[in-house]
């Protein structure tokens, strides 16, 4: 069992670190954007809504994005005057 347990965490380690190896070279970065036409590809087609990452803090966080929104609108106020 220990085995299994040592092979998952090396093979993942070396996974990660190949793959963050290979999306630095030209062919991991024609790659990744073929991978991202994709994406968005299906995404248009499906009609798949992709949230973005402040798009998913805003749903999670309404009470902050609505007091960050104030301070924002209090800041532009201060400035015309």
């Amino acid at each position: 069992m220990w085995f299994f347990l040592v092979k998952s965490i090396v093979g993942a380690i070396l996974g990660q670190s190949t793959n963050a190896w290979f999306r630095k070279t030209k062919v991991g970065i024609w790659f990744y954007s073929k991978v991202e036409q994709c994406y968005n590809w299906a995404a248009k087609r499906y009609d798949i809504e992709i949230l973005s990452k402040e798009q998913k803090l805003i749903k999670r966080f309404p009470v902050l994005v609505k007091r960050i929104t104030d301070m924002e609108n209090r800041l532009k106020k201060l400035e015309k005057e």
